[in-house]
């Protein structure tokens, strides 16, 4: 299918923000490819949000490298459609080690994010799971966990959480609510989150977090738990 002048512009304009290996740009080609194809069929994104697939999710994936240059073994919550699993994969094949296990629960995108991961070559596992009730099957020595637009954020620590070892960290997309999640979030856990704007614009945000510990329950609750 040509790549009509629209998307080429966006693409151009993603690639600016984001810039990535010739490999890497004909692997994120192909995933497209195949997304707009089974789009078709199985909604995969918000159909507004076509004709901007680099901008909005390519690029808005791809941010996420520049925050853990070194990470080589990834996890993504939720994968759906693929960002930014697919893509943080399509980045990983030019990597000794590279490796991304996508966490999926529903059937039909489990099975695009198999054939996304092998028409474009990249190093991936799905696992079609609900994250909650199997994060004890998935895999440890992680560098890196993703989620975007999976779960509120203290859910997502709380996942997160048994995962990650020294040196290791969680990065999650979030949108505009992000201060109202962090203070939600903070009732549960003891974090030292750093915010990152996305570089997409809007009101997107990273939450990048190091180390989390449980929050230790209020004197009151204690005794009404005994």
């Amino acid at each position: 299918m040509a790549v009509s002048q629209p998307d080429h512009a966006d693409k151009s304009a993603a690639l600016q923000l984001t810039p990535v290996s010739r490999e890497t740009e004909r692997r994120l080609d192909a995933y497209l490819d195949l997304l707009r194809q089974w789009q078709a069929k199985t909604n995969l994104v918000a159909p507004s949000t076509l004709p901007q697939l680099w901008t909005r999710h390519v690029a808005d994936s791809l941010q996420l490298l520049a925050l853990a240059p070194k990470a080589r073994r990834w996890l993504d919550f939720g994968s759906g459609g693929g960002f930014p699993g697919i893509v943080l994969a399509c980045a990983m094949a030019g990597h000794d080690g590279g490796h991304v296990t996508l966490v999926e629960r529903n059937a039909k995108k489990a099975a695009f994010l198999r054939e996304a991961l092998r028409v474009t070559g990249s190093p991936g596992t799905v696992m079609l799971a609900d994250i909650g009730d199997n994060v004890d099957r998935f895999p440890q020595g992680l560098d890196c966990i993703t989620a975007r637009a999976v779960a509120p954020l203290h859910q997502l620590i709380g996942f997160a959480r048994p995962l990650m070892t020294e040196g290791s960290k969680a990065l999650f997309l979030k949108g505009q609510d992000v201060e109202a999640e962090l203070t939600d979030a903070t009732r549960y856990w003891k974090i030292d989150p750093q915010l990152h704007a996305s570089l997409t614009g809007g009101h997107g945000w990273i939450v990048e977090i190091d180390r989390i510990e449980r929050q230790a329950l209020p004197t009151a609750s204690k005794e009404a738990a005994q």
